[in-house]
């Protein structure tokens, strides 16, 4: 789908655009005509909510306009509960730069955030989220703050972010929460692979959101789903570093809602913890995982290419020795091929309360060390056609 992107953001805009008559009824807010300085140091964070409330209050479509150069931002909310604008553009050229001093921003929660907004788009643009002397913090076992996403979208319908670049963020780089309708096309992102909870891309408690052709290295999950998701596609995303595509973790509370109609497919996965991943934790929970289409990947030196971990449990919390109440169904593993850089390639351990049923392998070659890989299952059901190397452990009922 060499021109899925170019369709999706023109097609985005036809919606956006079919209530107006003409584009030249497009109002332009440029950021500098209300104060904001290309210096990198010069506090612009009153310029840009000035240019957003007056695009909000323009009843015909809006372009608000960054130039070249580094705008120096604390943390700002963009509010839409009063915005008057369904179709609101904000096309940047330049640099948003966060603090460099992790305290100003650190217990935010998020640096660059949206909430209850509709039709707003994000084009193009770096976001630098100076999460450096963060991480140093975090990982030094000191107490820190508990760190700001960089971009987050909460509560929003008909979103779509393109050609957007995030480095260096504190915690997760763009966080989608509570929306419907969401298109993240040509995502960069980049950090460190010892960077702590910078997740590329979270998703949680939306429906019908996709992300295409992007690049993702950082130093958790390249794209994490939470709880309460529904109808994701994700295609054409390199992954590396980071802990791989996973769904979860779930399953901390007992009430809890479910994850299902997930596709990934022909994406890439180099020299990462994980590649496909389903995690929860050994808790009782009503939540799900169901529908789930994983295909058409490449595993490049990935220590877990296939997973299933039902007794999440990181950094040694104190975690309880309980089954995993969620029930996971129907996951198709579908042409993945490639290496691992583990003996052990294929993992599925399942809740003994809830088994994993209706696991479907079909055309999966990994191998280690050039030579055969081994797979493991515990309480995993299932079957397999075509090549499945490493063989099947799927039990059959």
């Amino acid at each position: 789908m060499a021109g899925a992107s170019s369709f999706l953001l023109a097609f985005h805009f036809l919606l956006i655009f079919s209530q107006y008559s003409t584009l030249a009824a497009i109002a332009n807010y440029n950021v500098q005509n209300f104060g904001a300085k290309p210096d990198g140091k010069t506090d612009s964070t009153k310029a840009f909510l000035s240019a957003w409330s007056s695009a909000c209050a323009s009843t015909q479509p809006a372009n608000i306009y960054v130039p070249p150069g580094r705008y120096f931002l604390s943390a700002a909310t963009f509010a839409g509960q009063s915005c008057k604008n369904p179709a609101i553009i904000i096309r940047i050229d330049g640099t948003l730069v966060a603090p460099s001093d992790y305290n100003v921003n650190g217990n935010s929660g998020n640096w660059i955030d949206f909430q209850r907004v509709t039709g707003v788009s994000v084009i193009g643009g770096n976001l630098d989220g100076q999460g450096i002397q963060f991480w140093a913090c975090k990982n030094s076992g000191k107490k820190c703050p508990q760190g700001a996403t960089t971009l987050a979208f909460y509560n929003s319908n008909n979103i779509m972010i393109n050609g957007l670049s995030s480095i260096n963020s504190q915690k997760f780089h763009i966080l989608v929460d509570g929306c419907q309708n969401a298109n993240l096309v040509g995502i960069k992102v980049s950090a460190p692979g010892n960077s702590p909870t910078t997740d590329g891309i979270h998703i949680e408690k939306s429906m019908g959101v996709t992300i295409m052709n992007s690049n993702i290295g950082t130093g958790d999950d390249c794209v994490s789903i939470g709880p309460g998701t529904s109808n994701v596609w994700i295609e054409n995303v390199a992954c590396g570093p980071g802990h791989g595509i996973s769904i979860g973790s779930l399953g901390w509370v007992l009430q809890e809602p479910g994850v299902q109609n997930v596709t990934v497919t022909s994406s890439s996965f180099t020299g990462t913890q994980n590649g496909v991943r389903v995690k929860t934790w050994a808790r009782p929970s009503n939540g799900f995982v169901r529908h789930i289409i994983f295909q058409h990947l490449v595993m490049v030196n990935v220590q877990n290419p296939i997973i299933i971990d039902q007794n999440y449990c990181p950094f040694d919390q104190t975690c309880p020795n309980q089954a995993s109440g969620v029930k996971i169904s129907d996951i198709t593993y579908q042409d993945i091929h490639g290496s691992s850089a583990t003996e052990i390639a294929v993992k599925l351990v399942c809740s003994k309360q809830n088994p994993c049923n209706g696991i479907t392998m079909e055309d999966v070659n990994l191998t280690y060390k050039n030579g055969p890989a081994q797979s493991s299952c515990i309480n995993a059901y299932g079957k397999s056609f075509g090549l499945v190397q490493p063989n099947s452990c799927l039990r059959r009922r």
